[in-house]
């Protein structure tokens, strides 16, 4: 039987993909790209959702408690960790991004 996780968004994560809708929708005036984005993250969050687990971890010269994991959604990286049960998505950062600053 597959293990079940719960999914916790960190206001942070909000944060950058109000950024990025609101960049496309009214810099490059494409809401409707924007909204493709935004669809096909929660689509490829929930899918990774069934088994966070899968991939392997990010790359981190930092210590941490837990290890970052990414998934990839066209030109950009969700990334997230897992405690215990839980699927804590972090941040959503275009892929062009030093993430080491960020992360």
């Amino acid at each position: 039987m597959a293990e079940l996780f719960k999914l916790r968004y960190l206001p942070l994560f909000y944060q950058d993909l109000s950024q990025v809708h609101d960049y496309i929708s009214h810099i490059l005036q494409n809401p409707m790209a924007a909204k493709q984005l935004i669809e096909s993250t929660e689509q490829a969050i929930l899918n990774r959702l069934h088994n966070p687990l899968a991939s392997s971890p990010y790359h981190s010269f930092k210590n941490r408690n837990f290890p970052y994991y990414s998934i990839p959604v066209k030109n950009y990286i969700v990334f997230y960790v897992v405690i215990d049960q839980v699927m804590e998505v972090r941040r959503f950062l275009y892929c062009k991004r030093n993430f080491s600053a960020l992360l």
